[in-house]
């Protein structure tokens, strides 16, 4: 019996060791931090320290330090600003006019969100915090929590800078995550080899994809310089570049789907482990070299040799967000479905909260947030599909509210409370893998600190809110909106269709090499935007070399080499995030799921072109054309992507005029 995908997904958690480092700071994070404010008489101050170390916790995943810089603080400065904005809003405008605010925060929140994972942090915490400031009222002016929430923030982000980690304990401190990441790369190439001409080969190319993209996040963190300012991080960087070209000739070998002698692998694997260990790589074996890909793998295995030997540095050929690109991200199709359903909902929850507040439903309790804070979780599509979401959080607060009263019946005031919040703290890093238990622990943690700033024991006023948060976001979720459903998914698939029309068309003009007639016509494209192209270098083309490694015009140059690289982690990464957008799409309800049918398939075919792509860069550095094969993949590739869009305007991608053959 296989279950509906809503459901599926609810039930669904993620697996992987325990991050006993991420226990560790969790349990010296929003504990002590209360303790020492009620030590200190400032009890209030102390309830949004934790919180902010608390919602700081949720965002401290795996990674390099130099990522969690960003994950973290990131989201910490937005969430005290949207403490501030919140605070101040409520001590001085009536409820109506709050109402109207907290919406347009919404509104910009939910847009801003759409950038990427660590923008929807920043939109998460904004609403939150706003939502804390003004439904809890404290004596503190609202400057003054603003810059306490950042503290407690920036807590738990100075125990990740500062505290060991596994990685960190071999060989050089600084380099926890990044290392690692590395190293999992060239794993991933060894494991996509020897899936070739498999059944598993397809999973393996996704699975160095992602390895690919967690090395590329953990490497560019920020840093006071520019540039690597180290030997060792210096050598950090060449090593991951050159598993670029591996990972290149490894998904050609893929694409042909012929066997591969199993020594190809031990080279990578070799390579992984000199990474681990900061050591050098020792003898590599060679692989043949009786096809270009195989010739392509030989030389990178060569050019990594040297560089690991070298260690001067490398380009981690990864593009960097511009403002315009944010803003388009922002004000896109995507942008705007998921800002205008984040407002809603949010002023929703904060309109109902404060009518139950006046009318006096809540008696003499005076704290209002925890509807309005429900819903900015419930509301983030990235967070999940919707009724996934909906189940989970329902179901984690009620029972973490049980829990809580079990607890606030026997536990001592304030110090088993304290306790209480500690343990809670050190389970948020093992919960994160499913949002029932997320919710659960989180809930245990909030009404702990809220009990210890003075408020009474509310589980069952918590359970109540919750159940409205969870009725509000179905029922706005399933709202008819302006425009075109499935926002999200269309903006990800013209990312994915640009990034990959950007890849082939530097791919076949990098040298005006003659493209075969068969491929030089466009196919119609109206959403998707190709990213910025290569000019082509000047000179003339269609020389072919006999001899292997004699230098002729069409040898790409090493900033050719590098463009293309560039333009191929692009390509792939858009990728990924279409399929996961997809994927969550997919896992809604039917009336929300069926905007999404068909956007599968789609990303299939442009990930079948960038894969075919890919084989023709490693064809055409070896002989300077494309083969026959090549062509007519491409060919029935680019027909099926028109026949799959059927004239929608969803993708498409169109190949540059260059010079025909024949």
């Amino acid at each position: 019996m296989h279950l509906p995908p809503w459901l599926a997904h609810a039930l669904r958690a993620q697996r992987g060791p325990i991050p006993w480092n991420a226990v560790v700071r969790g349990a010296l994070s929003a504990g002590p931090i209360l303790l020492v404010a009620v030590l200190a008489d400032r009890t209030s101050l102390g309830v949004v320290a934790a919180i902010a170390a608390m919602l700081a916790g949720i965002n401290d995943r795996p990674g390099s330090r130099r990522a969690s810089v960003k994950r973290i603080g990131v989201p910490a400065l937005a969430g005290a600003v949207g403490m501030f904005v919140g605070t101040t809003a409520g001590e001085h405008i009536g409820a109506v006019p709050l109402t109207v605010l907290l919406t347009f925060v919404g509104l910009v929140a939910g847009g801003v969100s759409a950038v990427g994972p660590v923008a929807s942090g920043a939109g998460t915490q904004l609403l939150v915090a706003s939502a804390i400031g003004a439904g809890m009222p404290l004596p503190e002016e609202g400057w003054l929590r603003a810059l306490v929430y950042l503290g407690g923030a920036c807590w738990l982000l100075a125990l990740r800078l500062v505290l060991p980690t596994p990685g960190a304990l071999v060989g050089d401190f600084r380099f926890d995550g990044e290392r690692e990441a590395v190293a999992a790369v060239y794993d991933a190439v060894a494991a996509l080899l020897d899936a070739v001409g498999s059944e598993n080969a397809t999973a393996r190319r996704v699975a160095l994809t992602a390895a690919l993209d967690h090395a590329q996040d953990a490497l560019t963190g920020p840093r006071l310089r520019r540039y690597a300012s180290s030997a060792a991080e210096r050598r950090l960087h060449a090593q991951y570049a050159a598993a670029l070209p591996l990972a290149e000739a490894a998904t050609a070998l893929a694409w042909a789907e012929e066997a591969v002698p199993g020594r190809a692998s031990a080279g990578p694997r070799r390579l992984a482990v000199a990474v681990r260990e900061n050591a050098h790589t020792g003898p590599l074996p060679a692989p043949a070299r009786s096809a270009p890909a195989l010739r392509a793998l030989d030389d990178a295995l060569l050019r990594a040799a040297d560089a690991f030997d070298r260690g001067r540095g490398g380009d981690l050929h990864k593009r960097r967000l511009t403002v315009r690109g944010a803003l388009r991200s922002v004000f896109g199709a995507g942008g705007r479905e998921y800002g205008l359903r984040v407002a809603l909902c949010f002023g929703a929850s904060v309109a109902v909260a404060q009518a139950l507040h006046h009318s006096h439903w809540y008696g003499e309790h005076q704290h209002w947030y925890w509807l309005p804070a429900t819903t900015v979780f419930l509301v983030k599509p990235d967070l999940g599909p919707l009724v996934s979401r909906v189940l989970n959080r329902a179901a984690g607060t009620v029972l973490g509210a049980l829990v809580f009263a079990g607890f606030a019946l026997v536990l001592p005031r304030p110090e088993g409370l304290i306790a209480l919040v500690a343990v809670s703290g050190a389970l948020i890093p093992v919960a994160t893998r499913h949002f029932a238990a997320q919710t659960a622990v989180v809930t245990v943690l909030v009404l702990a600190l809220v009990m210890v700033g003075g408020e009474p024991q509310a589980s069952a006023g918590r359970i109540t809110e919750t159940l409205l948060a969870c009725a509000i976001v179905l029922i706005v979720g399933h709202l008819p909106m302006p425009g075109q459903r499935g926002g999200g998914v269309r903006s990800r698939l013209a990312v994915a269709s640009g990034a990959a029309e950007a890849y082939l068309t530097h791919v076949l003009r990098e040298t005006e090499r003659p493209v075969p007639r068969e491929l030089a016509r466009p196919v119609p494209r109206e959403l998707s935007r190709p990213l910025p192209r290569q000019t082509a270098r000047p000179g003339p083309g269609g020389a072919e070399s006999a001899v292997r490694g004699t230098p002729t015009d069409d040898t790409p140059t090493d900033d050719t080499r590098a463009r293309r690289w560039t333009l191929r982690r692009d390509a792939y990464r858009a990728l990924a995030e279409a399929r996961t957008a997809i994927a969550l799409a997919a896992a809604e309800l039917p009336a929300l799921a069926r905007h999404s049918e068909g956007a599968d398939e789609i990303v299939a075919v442009l990930e079948g072109i960038v894969d075919t792509t890919t084989a023709c860069a490693v064809h055409l550095d070896d002989s300077g054309r494309l083969a026959p094969e090549q062509v007519r993949r491409l060919t029935e590739l680019l027909d099926e992507l028109g026949r799959l869009d059927g004239g929608r305007g969803r993708v498409g991608v169109r190949l540059p005029d260059v010079p025909l053959a024949g």
